[in-house]
């Protein structure tokens, strides 16, 4: 009895082993589910920007815009992180880029509001569409403002490095060109050399 008691122990045991292994990889598969969703619906919104993108009239031109928007702030990401990595003083700067990711997601929205409901309505809100031309044309240029400061910056450091590095190559050229030092043998034997012609020449 003690040994059918130990062994239903064991399969319990290793039941519940398994039915632990069994949970964790369902909510893995479920979690890694939603993440391929998620990114499905980026690509096909994505997708869908680009093709709307090709066509003619005010919803085309505003899915333009919206490209070019993704494009500047993806942009000056890279370069803020880029400049990050180097360990440049950013000072405020990636919290400044944050906030102004976030008002270019809010733009982008409104964009794309806009493009569908022109694209489904005959009617053209002209005044609507000069305002979302104005806030795109300022965050575009924030976003080129940003790039050219931190390329002024990398350029000043390379420049920099490039100094030191020419300033060192001059030294390393100056001290190669000096005299070569004698090995210190062939100076005892040129010694030696003139002491027995001095003696040959004493009378």
């Amino acid at each position: 009895m003690a040994e059918i008691g130990e062994f239903l122990v064991i399969v319990l045991v290793i039941l519940a082993f398994l039915l632990l292994l069994g949970g964790v990889g369902i909510y893995l598969l479920v979690k890694l589910g939603r993440k391929a969703a998620v990114k499905a619906k980026e690509a096909t919104t994505r997708l869908t920007t680009h093709v709307n993108a090709m066509g003619t009239g005010d919803a085309a031109e505003v899915e333009r815009l919206r490209l070019d928007l993704r494009r500047e702030v993806s942009l000056t990401r890279q370069a803020v992180e880029q400049a990050q990595r180097q360990g440049w003083g950013l000072g405020e700067l990636p919290r400044l880029l944050a906030d102004l990711t976030t008002q270019a997601d809010v733009h982008d929205g409104q964009l794309g509001m806009y493009a569908q409901q022109r694209r489904v309505s005959p009617y053209v809100d002209h005044a609507t569409l000069n305002r979302l031309r104005e806030h795109q044309a300022k965050l575009t240029a924030m976003c080129a403002r940003i790039r050219a400061d931190l390329l002024g910056d990398q350029v000043h450091h390379t420049a920099t490095g490039i100094a030191d590095l020419s300033s060192r190559t001059d030294l390393e050229i100056e001290a190669r060109r000096q005299a070569p030092v004698k090995d210190p043998l062939d100076e005892i034997d040129e010694l030696y050399r003139r002491t027995m012609e001095e003696r040959k020449d004493r009378p």
